[in-house]
């Protein structure tokens, strides 16, 4: 049986603030708080509503108030249940990256097309009582990496000193501790464009909620397979962390620029916009006998999967 994928007049988008972007989206803005208990616990912060270009959007800072939670800390589930609970269609998320290729310079944008999950202590599924295989070849949603693109293009077209990159690999490893030079250099030949610590499992989550997700990163610095000069000082040392410092500020503004681009986009397009493969989901996902599947866990993630059930999806 075919299920309905969300209507295209009633796009709910939610930006996903990352190291940086957070606390400037933060300072810019302005709407109603939302405070949404969820199975899973309490979200990372209160999520912000408000309104562009005509379009519901949530914003939701993922390190919470003052950065006060590290990766592993996330409360991802609960993030991610709680924008379907306020009805959320796409998330567009961003995050601090280091660079495993030349041509990824500090300061570029890069819309990532593939990822490497190297986490193993996060809750990275839903559904822990029922056998549920979301499809994951394509972990970023093709139709909103599009018009991420079109909006970089967009960017550089008006900015010629901005990069903004139209693939790359993510891995995505534990932290909080960075990489050693052995391993950088083995993500390097794993095919690795970008380390960071925070799209895992964010991107799996939202594709086993429905939600179009996709993923601006911002490029802060290279990671350490590119040897620092021997003997660097403290005081060499500082200079290198103020000036990774000074490329997230700058990158994170060009983000917000590129993101406000693909809003205004969405909302021109919304009645052409194609719909996502990740609206549909779960429809060959599930498994599991339905009909043995217990009706508490069934209203525990009704939001989530009811539709599949005969259920409506509140």
């Amino acid at each position: 049986m075919a299920h309905k994928v969300p209507c295209m007049d009633s796009i709910r988008i939610a930006l996903i603030g990352g190291s940086g972007l957070a606390a400037a989206m933060l300072a810019r803005t302005q709407g109603t708080r939302h405070r949404i208990e969820t199975p899973f616990g309490p979200t990372s912060d209160e999520i912000i509503e408000t309104e562009w270009d005509g379009l519901p959007v949530m914003f939701l800072s993922r390190h919470g108030p003052g950065h006060t939670l590290n990766p592993t800390q996330v409360p991802f589930r609960a993030n991610i249940f709680a924008l379907k609970r306020l009805g959320c269609t796409h998330i567009i998320a961003s995050g601090a990256v280091g660079s495993l290729r030349e041509e990824f310079r500090p300061r570029d944008l890069v819309i990532p097309d593939q990822i490497i999950d190297k986490t193993h202590r996060r809750a990275g599924t839903f559904f822990e009582r029922a056998a549920v295989h979301a499809e994951f070849a394509e972990p970023f949603c093709p139709v909103l990496r599009q018009i991420l693109v079109e909006a970089g293009r967009a960017a550089t077209a008006d900015n010629p000193t901005l990069a903004v990159h139209d693939r790359g690999c993510y891995v995505c490893m534990e932290g909080p501790a960075f990489s050693t030079r052995a391993e950088s250099l083995m993500h390097r030949l794993w095919g690795g464009d970008l380390i960071g610590m925070t799209a895992m499992p964010e991107a799996k989550l939202a594709r086993e909620a429905e939600i179009s997700y996709a993923l601006v990163a911002l490029v802060t610095d290279y990671d350490c397979w590119r040897s620092a000069p021997a003997g660097a000082t403290q005081h060499a040392k500082a200079e290198v962390l103020k000036e990774i410092i000074g490329n997230l500020q700058a990158a994170t503004d060009n983000a917000i620029d590129l993101i406000r681009r693909a809003v205004e986009l969405i909302s021109r397009r919304q009645a052409q916009l194609p719909a996502s493969p990740a609206h549909s989901a779960l429809e060959l996902a599930i498994w599991s006998d339905t009909s043995r599947i217990d009706p508490q866990e069934v209203q525990r993630l009704g939001p989530i999967w009811s539709k599949y059930f005969g259920g409506s999806d509140s």
